[in-house]
This record gives C-alpha cells, sequence and structure tokens, in this order.
C-alpha cells in the first residue's frame, strides 16, 4: 500500500518539476494544486500505513506549505513558512529520544544553522528577518531530534529536507529571483525527503 501511494505521488511532483519549478508563483491555482498534491498524497499513505500521528502531521503541514509557497505575496510566503515550521515541529517530536548522537554531528547542524547569520540574515528584510530566525531554529530542532534515529531512511530525508530548505533561502534571498536549476534541485530533495521521512517512520522510529 504504501509503496503504491509513493508512485502515485511521483506523478504530480514531477508534473510540476517540469512545467512549474523555476517559475514565480502564478495568481492560478494549477500551480499550486499540482504542487500540493504530491505531499498530501504522502501524508494521506502515511495515515492509511499506520504511520506515526506526528509524521502524518509532518507530512499535512508540508502539503499546506507546499500550497502557500505556490501562491504570490509576502503574506503566502509568511503563511507557508508557518506551516513548514510547523512541520519541523512536528517532526522533531517524532525523532527525539533524548540521545542525539555524536556531538560533532549536533555541531554540524548548529553549525549550519548558526551560518545563516552571515549569508542569509543579512539580506532578508528587516521586517521578516526575525520569523526567518525562528524557522532557522525549528529546522535546526529537526535536524538534531534526526540524529537520534539510526534508521538510514530517516537520516537521509532530513539531510535532503534541509539542503531543500537552505538552496530555497539562497535562491530567494541571496539570488533574489527564481533559478530554474536551483528550483529544480529543490523541489527534488524536499520531494526525496518527504518521502524518505515517511518511508522511514513507517517502517520503525528508534
Amino acid at each position: 500500500m504504501l509503496a503504491g501511494v509513493l508512485v502515485m505521488a511521483v506523478i504530480p511532483a514531477l508534473v510540476y518539476l517540469l512545467w512549474h519549478a523555476g517559475r514565480p508563483p502564478q495568481p492560478g491555482l494549477a500551480a499550486a494544486l499540482v504542487k500540493t498534491a504530491s505531499t498530501a498524497l504522502l501524508a494521506l499513505g502515511g495515515l492509511v500505513a499506520g504511520a506515526p500521528a506526528a509524521i502524518v502531521a509532518g507530512l499535512a503541514f508540508g502539503a499546506l506549505g507546499d500550497f502557500a509557497l505556490a501562491r504570490p505575496g509576502e503574506r503566502a510566503f509568511l503563511a507557508g513558512m508557518a506551516a513548514f515550521g510547523a512541520g519541523h515541529l512536528a517532526y522533531a517530536m517524532a525523532f527525539w529520544t533524548g540521545d542525539p548522537g555524536p556531538w560533532w554531528a549536533v555541531g554540524a547542524v548548529l553549525a549550519l544553522a548558526g551560518s545563516t547569520e552571515v549569508w542569509l540574515a543579512p539580506r532578508v528584510p528587516r521586517p521578516m528577518r526575525w520569523p526567518v530566525r525562528a524557522y532557522v531554529g525549528l529546522i535546526a530542532a529537526m535536524g538534531v531530534a534526526a540524529l537520534c534515529q539510526s534508521g538510514s531512511a530517516v537520516l537521509a530525508g532530513v539531510g535532503l529536507f534541509l539542503l531543500s530548505d537552505t538552496l530555497l533561502a539562497w535562491e530567494k534571498f541571496v539570488a533574489g529571483n527564481p533559478v530554474r536549476l536551483a528550483s529544480r534541485a529543490v523541489w527534488v530533495c524536499y520531494c526525496s525527503g518527504q518521502a524518505l521521512i515517511l518511508w522511514g517512520g513507517t517502517t520503525g522510529l528508534s
């Protein structure tokens, strides 16, 4: 069942990748609905397959975030960021066991988050800086919590999610305009990361 849902989720993911990724958000709903469908199917698959509630919640928030980020305007972007932040928090709750593993791995996640003060925060419009900082904190919390897990699927999925968010932040605030290659890389990393998190969460967390 879960494998079938993953295959179904690939279809809208490919449609978005080939026809919409790299373009500015459009007023119509077509791109937003296609973008949302992939993660929404993963959330449904997790629900049917009996994945932990926090994993299903993380995917559901991701679907809401996908819809919001596909819409134009700063308010839609902030709504999408809030939805994804809630998803990161849900994942952190699912992954955390109290033992995040080796100190160097924790340090690497925190260093990545801290580096955003150098290359990202100065380029973010002032009214958005603290929301972005809060979001980075939630990403870091998810990353550290994921280190509690020994399953390679979860660790790979969270790693890809971190990479997709890093590329997205660079594209939006450093490059300043959609870069098609970067947008496609963001989408591939994001979709793969969400699917791996679902797979790892369904087959068993540590």
